[in-house]
């Protein structure tokens, strides 16, 4: 049936995927990218019956397929087709496999998480000596140990490329974690190299719809693409933009009568008992050399503690931090954790100040593995070189 679409066409290269977002219960986003206008073909059914569904993708370069007709609660695999160089067929496909989102009985889930992901290639130097491409290595080694995980979906805390352009993540995103990708559902917290190094002037308002909104699909609400919401088994992930506060002028307001303020709180009241789980870029909390910035630190630690969120995931600073449950200022049992995940690339910064929110600091690259069970939730961070950084267990 393949050979008969592909006949007399002619032959294209998957250089960017595939890659998969927007998870639900009972769809899927799938995307990839290729190097001549081609259509594309995707079988994909419930793991292993690859085959069970195929749709076509038409004639394009970027391609971005629905899955339909999906489950809760179940693993899919899937395969890729494009034409081979005779023009007569298919080449070998490119396959993964993906989990739709656990319907609300359900008491298990599984993530990975880690953040800003870019780094420019370092300069030779004077002497034109090469330097070694460091966070191109971390890289590299991270996605291998994340590829081995057992996990349900993919957290980025943002700053997905040094610059915000689109030409720069494939070297610094899709291509060391093409693995990864491929396996687990993207979903990113905005950081400020989303919105572009010219994001204080009102004139950048295209930047993120031209180098990010057009290549990716989260679970987006009436403030797409800003901030978002998505319910698994018995949690609540939150993803706030919390860019204002970087200077980027068309990112939403943090204000306590803002639009953002007044949907978190909506999602917050309404998650009921499940796990409240909160993703954005600046850091609440941090005694990194960037530090806090006061419209997050004044208007979101209240309003976490308030409504009970358990695990704020936070990017900012070039560093791991972890804090202890922190309640009005001071550690305390009920309090809300907040970790920095703040360079899978980018050089670790050394902690700026001392502080006795800090539970853990390591300057170090690093990633996170979570797993929650029904009202225990475990997240273990480890290095670019496999070690344990540390581990911390969360109780609802």
């Amino acid at each position: 049936m393949l050979l008969v679409f592909c006949a007399g066409a002619q032959a294209a290269q998957i250089i960017r995927g595939p890659y998969i977002e927007d998870p639900t219960q009972t769809t899927m986003i799938l995307r990839f990218q290729t190097d001549e206008v081609t259509p594309a073909w995707l079988e994909y059914g419930p793991a292993p019956r690859c085959n069970q569904i195929m749709t076509v993708s038409p004639a394009a370069t970027q391609h971005k397929v629905i899955l339909y007709g999906l489950v809760p609660n179940q693993d899919f695999c899937y395969r890729v087709y494009v034409n081979n160089a005779a023009g007569d067929g298919v080449q070998e496909p490119i396959s993964g496999t993906f989990r739709t989102l656990y319907s609300a009985e359900r008491k298990v889930v599984n993530f990975l998480a880690l953040g800003a992901t870019g780094a420019d290639i370092p300069q030779p130097l004077p002497d034109g000596t090469p330097v070694p491409d460091e966070p191109a290595a971390a890289r590299t080694q991270l996605a291998l140990q994340m590829a081995g995980e057992k996990s349900d979906f993919l957290i980025h805390t943002g700053n997905m490329t040094h610059s915000g352009l689109n030409e720069d993540a494939d070297r610094e995103f899709f291509e060391p974690f093409k693995d990864v990708l491929a396996n687990n559902p993207l979903l990113v917290s905005l950081g400020p190299n989303e919105y572009g190094p010219d994001r204080a002037n009102r004139e950048s308002k295209s930047f993120l719809r031209t180098n990010y909104s057009r290549f990716h699909d989260m679970s987006w609400s009436n403030a797409t693409p800003k901030y978002y919401s998505f319910d698994t088994a018995n949690a609540r992930f939150i993803f706030l933009d919390t860019n204002i506060a970087e200077g980027a002028v068309w990112a939403p307001e943090l204000g306590e009568d803002s639009a953002q303020i007044k949907w978190l709180k909506t999602m917050l009241s309404g998650a009921g008992e499940k796990w409240k789980i909160v993703v954005m870029n600046a850091p609440a909390y941090s005694t990194g050399e960037k530090g806090v910035p006061p419209e997050v630190a004044d208007t979101l630690r209240k309003i976490f503690e308030d409504y009970r969120v358990k695990l704020v995931l936070q990017g900012g600073d070039a560093d791991y931090e972890r804090t202890f449950p922190m309640y009005r200022g001071e550690p305390n049992p009920r309090g809300v954790t907040y970790v920095t995940l703040g360079t899978a690339a980018p050089t670790p910064t050394k902690r700026a100040h001392s502080d006795s929110s800090t539970a853990r600091f390591v300057a170090a690259r690093h990633y996170a593995a979570g797993s929650i069970v029904d009202r225990k939730l475990t997240l273990k961070v480890y290095s670019e070189t496999g070690k344990e950084l540390d581990m911390v267990e969360i109780y609802l």
